[in-house]
């Protein structure tokens, strides 16, 4: 099988030139690279989501002679109605970039990358990573994956490599993203269920946004906030006098890492002066009682005391919530990225039940999706849980996913797979041999990177499939894979709210670069395991696929027929089972029965003690270190976002580092000097920033920084195994 697939191939490269992109297609006697046709008309306008943030902003995209030459924000699409962030109008941009990976690459036996042909990839693939497991056992053998690529691509990959390859250990980087929402609401809610849609943004009398920075990580969904006709009470939790907080109409500029004891205050207000819905909690809920108890120990002056908020503020705050009639309640990256992130959004959720602020118009619990596709991941990526939210270790789903697909059940791993921080700790303990990455930067993004390189140079073989040869991760890789970006390949996204958008191929990919879809495919054919894979012909049929693994959960989306009814209703959010009454395309909040996805069918409160950060600060390093995205033009380790020459004019250029008045006088660093920051691992050269936005021992370097991630404390949730990006002890030396 795999010599008929690698002459398919090989034929198939030679007669390739002009095709419109790099598709897998079916030969007579195998698959081949091959001209897929395209179902656009050669000049016209398409529309279709675009490939940054959550949001899942729609984009009109024109074409010529068949080829993208601009876009436009799609108009009526219920998401962003016009409108479009810095990144969306240049979306089209990283597609032509000249570094650009057009052909396969492997290094040599004297270490020199060479270009190389797909079926000298695939034998590379194949043989290497079989010869690791045959050494040294299946699960010596890791993948990790991304929110960056679509809903069908990450499915195949995760079970190709869970049930084709044997592998065990396969995360994403969604772990770095939203691994805390995901816990928090299985936890509470019994499934990975973020209930609200967009309109409550203008629904809301009372906004509270816990560690987000909306105007610059979201800006149209703050621009959703901005079309609010309910003059809404705006209230912001950050130690930073973010873009947002300056425009809120409440901010508490908490302590670093004391979000959890703030919410806990809170709720102790609210409890004492019996500003709860009773008939709520006793009617939809269990374990009030113990919450109740558990706040009774956070009175105002113990709050203020740890927090630094005065006590005034923490009654405002109490009282503002009690007297909104719509309170929506949101967080992300602030609140995710935590040392006790779950529990922090597990006492937002809470406030959100002890008021009844669920299951109505502009109310809600609600985490906003950093990635563009983390809740496609999160749901059907197979990596550390079965298709649709089951469970690896369950044999009755285990069992039900084997019918489905009609696979053998014992070719399904029987345990969940190790974290993304476990993954790495067992290539550390040479239990991990190869490594696979998809779409990821893990040599940038990931946190304490000297720890991280000294791992992933350990490796007896690395993979990385992406768009670029010039990536930090791609530089260490001992085989590349070309991949097509969004824009040059079809599938679907999946938003913040649960909406399933499309994204179509309007752009040739260069050379011999694949849609990730067609290099699974590829990949399965030559592993000797293609037939497993027949009915996943192209993504759409995967989509269909997919659709009968959620059948009869909460993410059920059987009513979803194919990508043009995702078209014509402007995108569509589970669930939308077969036979709904419901618009397609209408904004539907989940929850408004009051039953939740428990066997009790009651959300859960759930408390803890507040723990302490794993590195606090002292003499040595005595500034607390904070990050996050440092403008609406930037992208995560702008792998994309930089090859744009106006996305990089309109965001600051270099390194650099804000700190305060009295930081930097006691240092006497004046503006614009270079410092270096120090941690103790690591250090990077930055411009002072000297703003009055950041309070006194604190610090915040933008996360798009390659050096930022040299000097983050690699601290993790003990329930989500999510990353600590937030808080690292630091100091600051004149140069």
């Amino acid at each position: 099988m795999r010599n008929a697939v690698k002459q398919a191939v090989k034929q198939a490269v030679h007669q390739r030139r002009g095709t419109l992109t790099g598709e897998l297609v079916r030969r007579p006697g195998g698959f081949g690279l091959g001209q897929v046709p395209n179902r656009l008309a050669p000049d016209s306008t398409t529309s279709m989501v675009c490939g940054f943030c959550s949001t899942g902003c729609s984009l009109d995209v024109h074409l010529r002679n068949g080829q993208a030459v601009n876009l436009t924000p799609s108009t009526h699409y219920p998401v962003n109605r016009g409108m479009a962030c810095p990144k969306g109008w240049e979306a089209l941009t990283p597609l032509h970039a000249s570094d650009r990976l057009s052909t396969p690459r492997l290094r040599d036996a004297s270490g020199q990358m060479r270009d190389v042909d797909w079926p000298t990839a695939t034998n590379a693939f194949v043989d290497r990573f079989k010869s690791i497991q045959q050494r040294h056992g299946a699960e010596s053998v890791a993948f990790i994956s991304t929110g960056q690529i679509a809903t069908e691509e990450m499915a195949l990959l995760g079970a190709f490599a869970k049930f084709g390859m044997g592998v065990v250990h396969g995360d994403g980087n969604t772990r770095q993203c939203m691994a805390t929402s995901v816990v928090a609401y299985k936890q509470a809610f019994g499934f990975d269920a973020p209930p609200y849609t967009y309109d409550d943004f203008e629904q809301s009398d009372v906004i509270v946004l816990v560690g987000s920075n909306l105007c610059i990580a979201h800006p149209i969904m703050w621009e959703r906030i901005c079309r609010n006709q309910c003059s809404p009470e705006i209230m912001v939790v950050d130690p930073r006098v973010t873009e947002t907080a300056s425009a809120a109409t409440q901010h508490y500029a908490l302590a670093p890492k004391r979000d959890l004891t703030l919410m806990y205050g809170i709720a102790h207000i609210l409890v004492a002066n019996d500003w709860v819905d009773h008939e709520y909690i006793d009617a939809h809920t269990s374990g009030y009682d113990t919450f109740a108890a558990h706040v009774a120990e956070f009175n105002p002056e113990r709050v203020g005391a740890a927090t630094g908020l005065s006590i005034e503020q923490l009654e405002r705050s109490a009282a503002t919530i009690q007297a909104g009639k719509r309170v929506s309640f949101w967080w992300t990256m602030g609140v995710n990225q935590s040392h006790e992130g779950v529990r922090t959004a597990q006492a937002i959720i809470d406030l959100a039940l002890m008021t009844g602020n669920i299951g109505r118009p502009g109310i809600g619990a609600n985490s906003i999706t950093g990635q563009r596709n983390a809740m496609g991941s999160r749901l059907f990526s197979n990596t550390t849980s079965l298709f649709a939210g089951r469970d690896f270790t369950n044999a009755e789903h285990r069992g039900d996913v084997a019918h489905i697909l009609g696979i053998d059940v014992s070719v399904i791993p029987t345990h969940n797979s190790a974290a993304y921080d476990q993954i790495i700790d067992k290539i550390l303990a040479g239990e991990i041999k190869g490594l696979w990455i998809i779409a990821t930067n893990t040599a940038h993004s990931w946190i304490d990177q000297k720890h991280l390189h000294d791992v992933l140079e350990r490796l007896e073989f690395l993979v990385v499939q992406d768009m670029y040869a010039t990536t930090e991760t791609a530089q260490l890789a001992n085989l590349v894979l070309p991949a097509a970006g969004w824009g040059e390949k079809d599938g679907t996204f999946i938003n913040s709210e649960r909406r399933f958008g499309v994204i179509k191929r309007v752009s040739r990919a260069p050379g011999m670069a694949l849609a990730d879809f067609s290099i699974f495919k590829l990949l399965a054919h030559a592993w000797g395991c293609g037939a497993m894979f027949d009915e996943w012909r192209d993504p759409e049929a995967t989509l269909s696929i997919l659709g009968r693994l959620s059948k009869g959960l909460p993410c059920d989306f059987t009513g979803i027929d194919g990508y043009r009814s995702i078209d014509a209703a402007g995108g569509i959010q589970w669930p939308f089972p077969e036979g709904s009454m419901a618009d397609p395309g209408s904004e539907r909040r989940l929850f408004e029965d009051g039953q939740f996805h428990t066997p009790d069918g009651r959300a859960r409160f759930i408390v803890d003690h507040p723990q302490p950060v794993r590195e606090s600060t002292s003499d040595r390093y005595p500034l607390i270190l904070l990050t996050g995205r440092g403008s609406s033009a930037q992208w995560h380790t702008q792998t994309r976002t930089a090859k744009s020459a106006i996305l990089r004019s309109l965001a600051p250029t270099g390194s650099y580092v804000e700190l305060s008045p009295v930081d930097a006088a006691a240092r006497h660093i004046t503006p614009h000097e270079l410092v270096d920051v120090v941690s103790a691992r690591g250090s990077m050269t930055a411009q002072a920033i000297i703003t009055a936005t950041i309070a006194t021992g604190q610090i915040f370097i933008p996360m798009h920084d390659a050096a930022t991630n040299k000097l983050t404390c690699a601290s993790f949730d003990p329930h989500s195994r999510q990353p600590s990006y937030k808080h690292s002890a630091v100091q600051l030396n004149k140069k």
